[in-house]
């Protein structure tokens, strides 16, 4: 007796570590869920781009005239006046020039009263015939020659005393010097392009910025828009901003198109530097105080297990009901209203017919996804819904029969064990306790 009783203990044990493997270890394993929650708050829908921080005017101030600079009268972030000498190149070369179109001129001058006064001897010879015509009319040709020769001089010595005033460099604008480019008695060679001495910014309390936005996404720029941009100085500060030119000429890089947005900012607090790299947030819409679901629920894929469960409930849910009850919803289906299906698909991230069972149905609308959760009496549900815009991360909730704030629904299948997850061991017995999210489906 004794011995019987220790052969069943033995075998009732087996059994017992046979179980435990088949439904605790292995591929028997039960399937653990993660879940998210529906809440509700504001979505923004921005366009993301990057862009050059410069001052809106800048001019390049140059010289015209070739030579030594022999002074520097501001330095880098120098304030300057319109009008204000900033500049003088050596006037040596140039002052001598002028002396020499100034003395050209003298001697213009001179030939030209000599050859008028010998004209007007020989206009009375030739009145008194003792001079003959060829010669006369040469005497009053030599005199027009004088003459142009004259004025060709005066043109010399004011072109010089131009050069020579251009010797001293003035700014064109009101400013900052944001950069000087030469040194004191370095050579500067102005000959076919005039070389830059001084970049000055007109106005660094206002910036903007260049940004290149891409051909998909530019139709939802417009003039006045909001933006919200930072820099990798400030990195805890968001700056405003907003659109102030769109640029036709589009820009292509290896087949890419974009084309340059402008964006002024205000920078009354010099924080933002000329050549600063922004990155801006373009705000194209708003939605204040919606239903939200993340987007990683839309994307869950059920299990074939899970499919076949639900089907059966739904049958069994479709069989209670009054016949006047199933034909009401026959013609909606297929009148392609808005309802629940008895088996959704992927919504706008792929899956199947939306509006249609496990057999097919009708197309689904394009706006039309599908959540799957587990109701008050722990059976897998599906809820279909109207989606609103999209921030990449959440889907506004537009209408929807069963979907309220606060609900948990699911966003994946917990491969792994983890019992720091926020799952359930039973698909159609969850008992969640937060939103973690898993490595599994839907991801």
């Amino acid at each position: 007796m004794k011995k019987k009783t220790i052969i069943i203990s033995a075998v009732i044990i087996g059994l017992l570590v046979v179980a435990y493997f088949l439904f605790f270890s292995g591929d028997g394993k039960a399937t653990k869920f993660s879940y998210v929650q529906i809440t509700r708050g504001n979505l923004n829908v921005i366009i993301s781009s990057s862009g050059t921080i410069q001052a809106i005017k800048t001019v390049d101030v140059g010289t015209q005239v070739s030579g030594k600079i022999d002074r520097l009268l501001v330095d880098f972030n120098s304030q300057v006046r319109k009008g204000q000498l900033i500049a003088v190149l050596d006037t040596v070369v140039l002052a001598a020039s002028v002396r020499d179109a100034q003395s050209s001129l003298d001697k213009a001058k001179a030939l030209y009263d000599q050859a008028v006064a010998v004209h007007e001897r020989n206009k009375q010879l030739y009145e008194k015939n003792f001079m003959n015509e060829v010669d006369f009319i040469a005497s009053k040709t030599n005199v027009q020659v004088l003459l142009a020769a004259q004025k060709s001089a005066i043109t010399a010595l004011e072109r010089a005393k131009l050069n020579l005033n251009y010797a001293y460099i003035y700014a064109p604008i009101s400013g900052t010097i944001i950069n000087r480019a030469v040194e004191e008695g370095q050579t500067v060679a102005a000959s076919l392009s005039s070389p830059t001495i001084f970049t000055i910014a007109e106005d660094l309390s206002s910036m903007r910025i260049l940004t290149n936005v891409d051909e998909s996404d530019i139709g939802q720029i417009k003039m006045g828009q909001k933006v919200q941009f930072t820099v990798q100085s400030q990195p805890n500060k968001r700056f405003d901003g907003e659109v102030m030119q769109i640029r036709l000429n589009p820009n292509v890089v290896s087949n890419v198109v974009s084309y340059v947005v402008v964006v002024k900012a205000d920078n009354k607090d010099k924080l933002l530097l000329p050549g600063m790299t922004a990155t801006v947030d373009f705000y194209v819409d708003f939605r204040e105080n919606v239903l939200l679901v993340p987007n990683v629920a839309l994307r869950f894929q059920p299990t074939d297990e899970m499919a076949a469960e639900y089907q059966k409930n739904r049958e069994k849910e479709m069989a209670s009901l009054p016949d006047s009850v199933k034909k009401k919803m026959q013609e909606q289906r297929s009148g392609g209203q808005f309802g629940q299906g008895s088996m959704g698909g992927g919504g706008n991230f792929g899956g199947q017919n939306a509006m249609g069972g496990v057999n097919g149905g009708q197309r689904r609308r394009s706006n039309a996804n599908r959540v799957w959760y587990f109701d008050e009496n722990n059976k897998l549900q599906m809820s279909m819904f109207v989606a609103g815009l999209t921030d990449g991360k959440n889907t506004e909730i537009l209408r929807s029969r069963n979907l309220k704030e606060g609900m948990k629904v699911i966003s994946g299948i917990i491969e792994n064990d983890d019992p720091a997850s926020s799952t359930s061991t039973n698909p159609f017995n969850p008992t969640p306790q937060g939103g973690n999210r898993g490595p599994g489906r839907g991801f």
